[in-house]
C-alpha cells in the first residue's frame, strides 16, 4: 500500500493535468467598451466575459494585458491560451487561430467631427475621391479602407484616441473603426464634438480565439457561451456597456 498511494496520486495528476492550470487570456485594453482601463482597473465587455466564463467552467482565468497586434503572436507562441479582445472573425485570421462561435455581430462605422456632418450625410459620400480616411493598422477597418475605398487617402492611427485628435485637428475627414467605438461615443460625454454615422459599412462577427488544434478548449468555451446566451448572462453584460441594441448570435 505504501507504494500504491504515491502511484495513485501520480496517475490522478496525469489524468487531470488541466484541473489546476490557470488559463491565460490575452486582452488589449484600448478598445472601449470592449476593454479599457478605468482608475487602474481593466473593465468592459471582455473582462466581464472572462469572469462569467471562469465561473461557468470552474477554472481560473488570468488576464494578460498586451497591445492588440501582439495577441495572435502571443497565442501562437504559448504565452496566452485564449484571446478575448473584440476580435473579428476573418478568413486571414482563421488561418492562424481557431475561433469560437460568435458572441456578437458588429460592423465598421465611420466617425467624424460634427462640423462635417453635412458633407457626409449620404451613405455614398464616404466613397468620394480624396476623402481622408483614418484607420488603425491591422484591423478590419484597415482592410475595408484598402479594399473598398480605393479613391481615399488612408492615414494610420495607433488607437481611437489618436484618431479622434486627428478628426479634431482636421487631419482626416472620417475615422473607420469597429461599431463598439461608435457606441462608446454615445456614453462618453468628453467626445460630444464627434459623432458616428451609425451606418454599418461591413458585417462582422466577434469571437474568442485559441490555438489551432485546441479543439477541447474551443468546445469548452462554446459550451460556456451557449449557456451565457441561454440564461441571459451575455445580454446582461452587453446591456451594461452598450447604450444601443446589438445582435447576439
Amino acid at each position: 500500500m505504501g507504494r500504491l498511494l504515491p502511484l495513485l496520486l501520480l496517475l490522478a495528476c496525469v489524468a487531470h493535468p488541466a484541473v489546476a492550470q490557470t488559463l491565460k487570456v490575452g486582452i488589449s485594453p484600448d478598445y472601449p467598451p470592449l476593454a479599457f482601463m478605468d482608475q487602474g482597473q481593466m473593465v468592459g465587455i471582455e473582462p466581464d466575459n472572462v469572469k462569467a466564463v471562469s465561473n461557468m467552467i470552474n477554472r481560473q482565468m488570468k488576464i494578460v494585458s498586451m497591445p492588440f497586434d501582439q495577441l495572435i503572436p502571443a497565442l501562437k507562441q504559448g504565452e496566452i491560451d485564449i484571446i478575448m479582445s473584440g476580435l473579428s472573425i476573418t478568413d486571414e485570421r482563421s488561418k492562424e487561430v481557431l475561433f469560437t462561435n460568435s458572441y456578437m455581430e458588429i460592423g465598421q462605422m465611420a466617425i467624424l467631427h460634427r462640423d462635417k456632418v453635412g458633407s457626409f450625410s449620404q451613405p455614398w459620400a464616404i466613397y468620394q475621391e480624396g476623402v481622408r480616411i483614418g484607420v488603425e493598422p491591422g484591423t478590419t477597418g484597415d482592410t475595408f479602407a484598402r479594399e473598398q475605398l480605393g479613391n481615399a487617402e488612408i492615414l494610420y492611427f495607433e488607437n481611437p484616441m489618436a484618431a479622434f485628435n486627428g478628426l479634431r485637428n482636421n487631419e482626416i475627414d472620417l475615422y473607420v473603426h469597429d461599431a463598439p467605438t461608435s457606441w462608446q461615443l454615445a456614453r462618453a460625454g468628453s467626445a460630444d464634438d464627434l459623432i458616428s454615422l451609425y451606418h454599418p459599412l461591413t458585417d462582422e462577427f466577434l469571437a474568442w480565439a485559441v490555438r489551432p488544434g485546441d479543439e477541447a478548449l474551443v468546445q469548452t468555451l462554446n459550451t460556456a457561451l451557449r449557456t451565457m446566451k441561454a440564461n441571459g448572462t451575455l445580454r446582461y453584460i452587453l446591456n451594461r456597456w452598450i447604450p444601443v441594441t446589438v445582435e447576439v448570435r
